[in-house]
């Protein structure tokens, strides 16, 4: 795989595989759901909501879960959908046209790619992958089939980022050299208990697939996998994805206001921090520094999920500085300041747009183009959040290659880049 040739951030779906089913524009398109409880409860229920598409199938681990998801879908569409404990079984069936996938993030790679190779769309949460190698995948799977693949950084589709960036693209910051992102809402600790038997209906060696074998334990489980290396990234990859890529965004605009093109990669890395509040079972930092190094600006990161006390007004947001003034933005509206620190401009107040995110994975599949939060942005930003991940993990500060994809001269870092997978579950090739 070449990566620049799969890098595309912008405009038509590149060649590739053709559709499996030519969806015209009053045709309804055709969705199985993997996952039904939590954030994946909350994508059947608005892709149930929309007119023009049907729920074949709603896939779960867990049969416990399918009872309150499959009667809102009866409900909103008249007639239940099938349920399913392995998602294999919707991508054989030429009927279904797309797969939503709400999992936790080690269930994000394998079902996507092989979604795209059976000539579905994918809509999966984010961040895109548990690790980088996974997102390449992603990324050269859609590529090479030709599918429509949307990452879930809502954002991406939020008039209020839209209306901030355009601000500071106009030049009213002057020379910007920083930005800012930070995540500081009160989290609950994970407590320490026994492990256990699963309970029944739970079909927990699916659940672990491509993770190491382990006892079940309740608290590595629904809602808190997150906090634990096997199966996520922490609130850095939780939260943290949309505040950071909120930053990315921002210095991005504001290098265009310059005349200056931003990289999509950092040349370095460090990142200091630990668990330094919670005496409890999770495994990421509850406090957490990540600085993120470009050609003549720095992106940086503060967490702090014991101390719910806000930075520049907000408890998650993201700020963009320069010598004549600065942005914060939060996740309903923006402000701008001047080089005093007088407000000068305050946007419209908005949410991030879930359902117009949805909107546009819709549109994007009828159109045959790339969405706005296609699996490329999805992955440089999800990207960032593994680098600096290592980069915690290592204690170093860890020089990248963007060309090559890896560290440089560090292998222990490389090591981390991807994972050992669980047999009979491997990375499928792309």
């Amino acid at each position: 795989m070449r990566r620049r040739t799969f890098l595309s951030l912008a405009g038509a779906l590149p060649a590739g595989a053709a559709a499996s089913r030519r969806i015209g524009a009053n045709d309804k398109i055709v969705l199985a759901c993997m996952g039904c409880r939590g954030r994946a409860g909350h994508l059947v229920k608005g892709f149930a909501d929309r007119a023009d598409l049907e729920i074949a199938a709603l896939i779960d681990v867990d049969a416990r879960q399918f009872a309150a998801s499959v009667k809102y879908v009866e409900e909103k569409k008249g007639r239940a959908p099938r349920t399913l404990g392995d998602f294999r079984r919707a991508l054989e069936d030429p009927a279904i046209d797309a797969l939503v996938v709400g999992t936790p993030e080690h269930w994000h790679a394998i079902p996507t790619i092989l979604a795209c190779q059976a000539g579905k769309h994918v809509y999966v949460e984010k961040p895109l992958a548990h690790n980088h190698r996974e997102g390449e995948a992603m990324l050269a799977a859609a590529r090479q089939h030709q599918r429509t693949v949307q990452v879930g950084i809502q954002s991406r589709s939020g008039p209020h980022l839209a209306e901030a960036c355009a601000y500071i693209r106009s030049g009213a910051l002057g020379k910007v050299t920083f930005a800012r992102a930070w995540e500081s809402s009160r989290q609950r600790p994970v407590p320490r208990v026994p492990d256990e038997d699963p309970p029944a209906g739970v079909d927990y060696d699916f659940w672990l697939g491509p993770a190491p074998k382990r006892p079940f334990n309740p608290m590595r489980f629904h809602g808190n996998w997150r906090w634990f290396f096997d199966y996520g990234s922490g609130d850095l990859g939780n939260d943290g994805v949309h505040r950071v890529d909120y930053a990315r965004r921002g210095l991005e605009a504001a290098m265009a206001a310059m005349g200056r093109p931003f990289p999509v990669w950092p040349s370095a890395v460090s990142a200091s921090g630990g668990k330094l509040y919670f005496d409890d079972a999770q495994e990421w930092p509850d406090t957490l520094l990540v600085t993120w190094e470009y050609p003549g600006a720095l992106l940086h990161y503060e967490m702090r999920i014991w101390s719910p006390h806000a930075i520049e007004g907000e408890e998650e947001g993201a700020a963009i500085y320069g010598d004549n003034g600065y942005v914060v933005i939060g996740n309903r509206a923006w402000r701008a300041y001047d080089a005093q620190g007088k407000k000068l401009e305050v946007g419209s107040p908005q949410r991030e747009d879930d359902p117009g995110h949805k909107q546009d994975w819709v549109d994007a599949i009828r159109n045959q183009r790339l969405p706005v939060c296609d699996v490329a942005i999805g992955h440089v930003a999800s990207s960032l959040i593994h680098l600096g991940n290592i980069a915690w993990r290592t204690g170093r500060r860890l020089r990248w290659d963007g060309d090559r994809q890896r560290f440089v001269d560090d292998e222990a870092a490389n090591e981390l880049l991807g994972r050992t997978y669980r047999k009979p579950w491997t990375l499928p090739e792309v």
